[in-house]
């Protein structure tokens, strides 16, 4: 079966056998790499689903090849929380298990473009949350590309921006986002500044997946930031609706995002705030995701905003949400 969401969609791989092995479990789950932010982000949310089995390595073998790939071919998913090298070789050695081989849900950026490798927003467009549901591979969205994609995704596929329209996307995450180094830095209180721009050699890793899923044939701006409070993200894409197919106005652009996520509980629509204002931070945990527009026709202007948690529906929520799917739940 093949998913025709993409222009070049790859395949969807046939599940292997599940393992279930207790009779109060319907799936062993393995987190390989669950010490890491989304790891402890995902672990959290499980904990205590009867539905789910949690299985994890000792400290003392946790980085050992032979007990990784012993582990690995008694459960029924692995979630892979690892610096994408690591996540490649891990793959690796999934792929050579052949029948025993466990499905698999990458949280790094290494498979989110890959062939034979199903993009884990259900989202998307029709029958994406099928195609997950089928998947023996799944890789989970990047934070940044999360907001963007839902953003732009329905716009291209409804005509109103052109998949070679010049973009540039702002972004500013909660400093959670950007690792261990940057977490240290900033709760320390010592070395980190309010705010700050990166990413300015314009070659984000999450670029790619943002070209490819949003369906753009021209590469976007995209400038990424991080200010000096824990959790939430706001990404922004600014519009000149003249310079748009059929100059459409700001309702329009509502309307076509209102229409696609119909019925989700996930991705929500909401007006724009009445002060005009956004704040970017969110409460601890929240797994949705906020679209707004704001739109001054008068002077033909608007910018498209999404709100998130970058650790809940941009990461860990997200990896649960697709983890359920995988699981039928």
């Amino acid at each position: 079966m093949n998913v025709s969401l993409l222009d070049k969609s790859p395949s969807i791989a046939p599940a292997p056998r599940r393992r279930t092995t207790s009779s109060a479990a319907l799936a062993r789950v393995f987190i390989d790499g669950e010490a890491g932010t989304t790891g402890l982000g995902i672990r959290a949310r499980l904990v205590g689903k009867p539905e789910i089995e949690l299985v994890s390595l000792s400290e003392k073998v946790r980085k050992d090849p032979v007990a990784k790939r012993d582990m690995l071919e008694t459960v029924d998913i692995a979630i892979l929380c690892l610096p994408d090298e690591a996540a490649r070789e891990t793959a690796s050695v999934v792929a050579a298990l052949g029948d025993a081989r466990p499905r698999l849900l990458d949280a790094s950026t290494a498979h989110r473009v890959a062939a034979g490798w199903i993009y884990g927003f259900p989202e998307l467009a029709e029958g994406q949350d099928s195609a997950i549901c089928a998947a023996a591979r799944v890789a989970n969205p990047g934070c940044y590309a999360t907001g963007a994609i839902a953003l732009l995704r329905p716009l291209v596929d409804a005509g109103i921006i052109a998949r070679d329209q010049p973009l540039t996307i702002n972004a500013v995450t909660g400093y959670t986002g950007g690792g261990k180094s940057m977490i240290a830095d900033h709760e320390d209180g010592e070395n980190a500044p309010a705010y700050e721009l990166y990413g300015l050699g314009l070659e984000h890793k999450h670029l790619p997946e943002i070209e490819v899923y949003s369906r753009l044939s021209v590469r976007p701006i995209f400038v990424p930031s991080v200010g000096h409070f824990a959790q939430g993200m706001l990404i922004s894409i600014p519009l000149f609706l003249d310079a748009l197919p059929g100059q459409p106005r700001g309702r329009d652009i509502e309307a076509a995002l209102s229409r696609h996520y119909a019925g989700s509980d996930r991705v929500l629509c909401f007006p724009p705030s009445e002060n005009g204002r956004l704040d970017a931070e969110t409460g601890p945990g929240t797994d949705e995701l906020e679209l707004r527009v704001f739109a001054n026709e008068r002077r033909r202007h608007a910018v498209l905003v999404a709100r998130l948690d970058n650790l809940g529906k941009g990461a860990s929520g997200a990896a649960v949400q697709n983890l359920e799917l995988m699981l039928g739940l």
